[in-house]
């Protein structure tokens, strides 16, 4: 997996630069208040809520794709250990990173593995707006500078995976029906 990061490094520092370099004042402040819906606090609590709220569906399903996510991101930071992004000269991250881990993004992880189980019970619109959402949060770590894009787009197929993954697991285990 090491040398899948390395040959991505060039383009995915390119995304990242042209992503920095294009930054809005405006935008600083919406892209800061959407990355936090990605963090630890914010998407366990969601899942707790789902969890009482719809115990046998999109709650358990979210759960279960927020922890498998989870686990597995922090495993992979750990045994991958890609560095966080170098910003170019006079660029600055513009928030506070919580480790020194790159790869994959745990809050694009932890935002998609909410979304996905909880828009596929909604109708279509409410749906697409959560899975937004979701995909801003992701687009939010690379525009603050403190993930490359290939670790957003990382964090959501993990995401993904753990949600495929919830309904034959928590099935087997008697959970869902």
């Amino acid at each position: 997996m090491t040398a899948w990061i390395m040959r991505m490094s060039g383009r995915d520092e390119w995304l990242l630069h042209a992503l920095v370099l294009r930054r809005r004042n405006w935008l600083d402040t919406v892209m800061r208040a959407a990355t936090h819906l990605g963090g630890a606090r914010t998407t366990v609590s969601a899942a707790a809520i789902l969890l009482v709220a719809v115990p046998r569906g999109a709650g358990s399903r979210a759960a279960f794709a927020l922890a498998a996510s989870h686990l597995v991101a922090q495993a992979i930071k750990r045994a991958v250990n890609r560095p966080r992004p170098r910003m170019p000269a006079g660029v600055e991250s513009l928030v506070h990173a919580p480790d020194r881990f790159s790869f994959p993004s745990g809050h694009s992880a932890a935002a998609m593995s909410i979304a996905l189980p909880l828009a596929a019970g909604l109708p279509l619109a409410v749906g697409g707006a959560v899975l937004a959402l979701a995909l801003l949060v992701g687009i939010s770590r690379a525009y603050l500078g403190v993930h490359y894009p290939g670790d957003v787009l990382a964090g959501w197929i993990l995401a993904l995976a753990g949600t495929l993954s919830a309904a034959p697991t928590l099935g087997a285990l008697g959970i869902l029906p």
